[in-house]
């Protein structure tokens, strides 16, 4: 994913009813309120629906998997400086103002002191049983002396917590506490244990902590201890806290919701991709070293490698899809990750999924080749991951949907060393060519954008068929896509606005899986998919929405036409500005694979008017079994959050059959799912 700050995330396009061309406002109008859909099961098309459109994407960048799906709710476990860069810094000192005066005791982010009023009794050492540093802890007489952090536990899940710290003693014996405290009410202690220690040498010790009651509300945050008393020294790191229903290190919670979502493939890659050295994710954790994410200037701690990776795939259902390091490796070091994974996933055939680098065209992405190597440097990682499996799967890095051509004509240069190339389109929704656009404006803009960029990936697939050695061999993967804001009333991948811009793109990913049988939303922990905030795990509408369309019996496309009002986009996003004849319902057909049952797909782009749809549905007799579900909030700014995690999940909707025609109301601003059941 690339840095959203950059100018290449531009907003999606604006709408306006042909009615309104005057006034960014939307004026009611009867003819939004009605359409005709007619639905020919006949008219199928040639090829099926690749359920490989429903991939997933995984990426070390904000709460995604350390603070998401690694279980551990301890940053920093080995008290390491650097590990942020001064803006993320920054952001952490704003947000909570005594860290920098820990900071200033020397004490490494975001651990603070038990005591403030103790000033300095805390020195990082390069004496480390893991990393880089550990931290040295200064006694006083007959005080408590230590190290606390801010930590959300899930007490709405359990009330144990499994931990393990590594210590040196320098003066002792000694024996150190561990507990949980009320937040800043350092003598309120809800669990605690103690550990002897003895060893003037590093060793690692376990220890657990039970929670008693309703002593702690779920939500609230506590503090993380670990003390001394009296004056001895220790060096403290490695230190862990997980509750104790975590599954191999991963939350529970976060591989139900995922593998709930059926992707059937995980894509791990990003920006992250271009720095990433895999050795450094793989062996015994306790010797893994923490560093910085150098993409995105947050902790890599490489408790989550590749291994934990290819567990999370097996643990909700998904193949691996990995991008290689184009940037700093090496082709010898991708042809080794192709052999490790290999050697390690399920029956050890191969046949896996390999990115060849990410976005390469970005002077952001670390080591980035220029246009005139990339086809060079593409094959060479090509051809080392193909002496290893030579039916490895490789995806070329291609240029965005907006500047694609001349980047993807070097690429095609050597077309036999992928069987595809991707594209992505990650887009700020709040960027307009329109001056002073209002908010509607730009939402109905961003609900625009998939019939844009479905006309672009036509052109971009016309391309690659002009090229004879890539004509019917190489296709378009589609490996991230987001509608992205900074925040505010705008439509985002949070947002009920988000939803339908995801039900909207992924009509169009069904609509075009003849030249795009591969795509990744963006990603499936945080942004679009699962968040996790202060211990408590939920999705985002747009997972809902995903889950909706992954979980349908999607196989075949039906011919479907609506007739229903339109606007189009004139100065919308500043990467797509031009947009016309957008129809305000959006209708995709399919079949299973057995031909019994017909699912519709249904998006009403409308910000206010219910749409009535009728539906004629032809060389299908529909039965009395009708499913329906809608996604709907009554307002496109609406969310989830750990406060009320369910505020928008799908609900049932009643769908009337009336002189062999189904009547739907379908709600504004809503992603639908109807599902039909062939007559016997």
């Amino acid at each position: 994913m690339k840095p959203f700050v950059r100018a290449r995330s531009a907003m999606l396009l604006c709408s306006i009813a042909a009615s309104m061309a005057k006034s960014q406002a939307p004026q009611p109008a009867a003819s939004y309120e009605s359409a005709k859909v007619e639905i020919d099961v006949s008219k199928a098309a040639s090829y099926k629906i690749p359920r490989t459109i429903f991939g997933t994407f995984l990426e070390p960048i904000g709460n995604s998997t350390y603070g998401g799906l690694w279980a551990d709710v301890i940053s920093n476990p080995s008290f390491e400086e650097g590990l942020w860069s001064a803006e993320n810094l920054r952001k952490m000192w704003d947000e909570e103002p005594m860290l920098l005066r820990a900071s200033d005791l020397g004490l490494p982010t975001p651990w603070e002191p038990l005591d403030y009023a103790q000033d300095h009794r805390y020195a990082t050492t390069t004496d480390a049983a893991n990393s880089q540093q550990s931290l040295l802890i200064m006694g006083l007489p007959d005080k408590e002396t230590g190290v606390r952090q801010k930590v959300y536990l899930p007490v709405h899940r359990t009330l144990r917590y499994v931990g393990r710290l590594s210590a040196k003693v320098l003066s002792g014996p000694v024996t150190l506490s561990v507990s949980i405290r009320r937040r800043n009410h350092i003598d309120e202690i809800l669990a605690e244990t103690s550990l002897k220690l003895s060893e003037s040498d590093w060793s690692s010790y376990p220890f657990e902590l039970n929670l008693t009651g309703k002593r702690l509300a779920s939500l609230e945050a506590v503090d993380f201890v670990v003390s001394l008393k009296n004056e001895t020294r220790v060096l403290l790191d490695a230190t862990s806290l997980f509750p104790d229903d975590n599954v191999d290190g991963m939350d529970p919670d976060v591989i139900s919701l995922s593998k709930a979502l059926r992707s059937p493939l995980l894509r791990f890659g990003g920006n992250f991709t271009s720095a990433y050295r895999w050795r450094d994710g793989v062996g015994p954790r306790e010797k893994r070293f923490s560093m910085r994410n150098a993409a995105w200037g947050i902790p890599e701690y490489n408790t989550f490698g590749t291994d934990e990776y290819l567990h999370f795939c097996e643990l909700i259902g998904a193949r691996p899809q990995i991008a290689l390091n184009l940037g700093t490796g090496t082709p010898e070091e991708a042809a080794d990750w192709v052999r490790y994974v290999n050697d390690h996933w399920a029956d050890k055939s191969g046949a896996l999924t390999w990115e060849l680098g990410n976005e390469l065209w970005g002077k952001f992405q670390i080591g980035y080749p220029t246009v005139s190597r990339v086809a060079a440097r593409t094959k060479s990682v090509s051809d080392a991951a193909k002496l290893v499996d030579p039916k490895a799967i490789l995806i070329g890095t291609g240029g965005d949907v907006d500047f694609y051509h001349d980047w993807n004509a070097a690429q095609l240069q050597n077309p036999t060393a992928f069987n595809y190339l991707s594209t992505h389109f990650v887009v700020t929704t709040t960027a307009m060519q329109k001056k002073d656009a209002s908010q509607d404006f730009k939402a109905e803009a961003s609900f625009a954008l998939p019939l844009g960029l479905e006309t672009k990936l036509r052109e971009m697939h016309a391309q690659i068929q002009s090229v004879p050695e890539a004509r019917d061999k190489v296709k378009i993967a589609f490996t991230e896509w987001l509608f992205w804001a900074q925040a505010g009333d705008a439509v985002r991948y949070d947002n009920m606005g988000g939803a339908v811009a995801a039900g909207g793109f992924l009509n169009m990913l069904l609509r075009n899986s003849d030249i795009v049988p591969l795509a990744d939303m963006t990603g499936i922990i945080d942004f679009g998919g699962i968040h996790k905030e202060r211990s408590r795990v939920f999705g985002v509408p747009a997972y809902w929405a995903f889950r909706m369309y992954s979980n349908a019996d999607a196989a075949t496309l039906v011919d479907s036409h609506v007739a229903v009002a339109k606007y189009s986009v004139e100065e919308g996003s500043t990467r797509l500005p031009t947009i016309p004849d957008v129809p305000y319902l959006d209708v995709v057909a399919t079949l299973n694979h057995s031909g019994d049952v017909l699912t519709l797909f249904c998006v009403n782009r409308h910000l206010t008017r219910d749409i009535s749809a009728e539906f004629a549905i032809l060389g299908f007799r529909v039965s009395a079994q009708i499913f329906a579900q809608t996604l709907y909030a009554g307002g496109i700014y609406a969310k989830n959050d750990a406060g009320n995690p369910q505020a928008i999940i799908p609900t049932a909707l009643k769908i009337e059959q009336n002189a062999g025609k189904l009547i739907a109301t379908l709600h504004p601003a809503s992603v639908t799912v109807i599902s039909l059941t062939k007559s016997r």
